[in-house]
This record gives structure tokens, sequence and C-alpha cells, in this order.
């Protein structure tokens, strides 16, 4: 008589940015407050990105016609990009399509600022008033605290958190 063994499967320990989404998920789980961070989490990435690409940076003759291409904003990205990387490639490169599009948006509005519209950090800054108020609504109507509250990485963690929703949704592995 054959002795039948039972085959132990054991679980995969759980990655480092599913432990996280799921602290963040802690405090995102009513409807409304979903929809509104998926609205204004976009907004103060990109806001906050045009508040740190327009802080003056020094004119750096070797760069050409790309100088004003580099940065205070693009140290932001380089050490945003490396710690997404670490947490997932996939997400990595979703955020950098992400921070493309904005860049785009951004070099549009210094265009716009140079024919004589509002200043890029002005149109940033009030965007970034607006999408903060829509946050903190938010978490009052969700009645928790926001997660940055607990632990800063967190204000990283939301941007990527959106994202993995949309992996999820294409059966993309992140």
């Amino acid at each position: 008589m054959k002795k039948e063994q039972k085959s132990k499967v054991k679980a995969e320990p759980k990655k480092e940015v599913d432990v996280l989404f799921d602290q963040y998920a802690e405090s995102h789980q009513h409807p409304s407050n979903k929809l509104i961070h998926w609205v204004c989490v976009p907004m103060i990435v990109f806001s906050l990105l045009g508040l740190i690409w327009t802080i003056p940076f020094p004119h750096l003759e070797f760069l050409g016609k790309f100088n004003g291409f580099l940065n205070w904003a693009s140290f932001v990205i380089a050490f945003a990009g490396y710690y997404y990387y670490r947490l997932s490639p996939i997400l990595s490169y979703l955020m950098i399509l992400f921070v493309f599009a904005a860049a785009g948006i951004i070099v549009q509005l210094e265009k716009w600022e140079a024919s004589g519209g509002p200043a890029v950090w002005l149109v940033c800054a009030v965007v970034f008033v607006f999408a903060w108020i829509g946050q903190f609504i938010g978490h009052k109507i969700e009645g928790k605290k926001p997660s940055f509250l607990q632990d800063v990485k967190f204000l990283l963690i939301g941007p990527i958190w959106l994202f993995h929703f949309l992996c999820q949704k294409i059966g993309l592995k992140y």
C-alpha cells in the first residue's frame, strides 16, 4: 500500500510593493475616496513636477538646445524612478510614461507663459492646492487619515497604486 503524500503548497511571500499597497488600501476603501484619488493623485504628481520644474536651474552650455530639459525635476524623476523600479519595473515604466506626458504638458505651459499666458508655477500651484483639497475631502468621506501621515513614503505609493489597478485589469503582472 502506497502512502499518500499530501503536497504542501507554500505561499510565496508578498512582494514589498504588495505589502505597501495593502497598507495604502486600508485608508482607501470608500468608492468616492477612490474616485477622488483617480482624479487628484495624477493632478498632484503633475503639479508637483511642474513646481519643481520651474525652480531656477543653472544654465549648462554643454547641453546646447536640450538645456531646458535638465532641471531640478530631472533629479526628482530619477530618484523616484529608481525607487519605483526597485518596487516593480513594470510600474516604474508606467510612471515614466506618465511623467513624459506630464513633462509634455509642462513644456506647453512654458510656451503659453512665453506668449503672455500665466506663469507655469502659478498654474501648477493652483492645481496642487485644488488637488490636495480634493484629497482631504476624499479622506473626510473615508473617515480615515491619509496614509502619508503614517509614513511619508506613501506619497510615492499613491500614483503606482493606481497603475497597479490598471495592470490587474489587463492581466499584466507587475
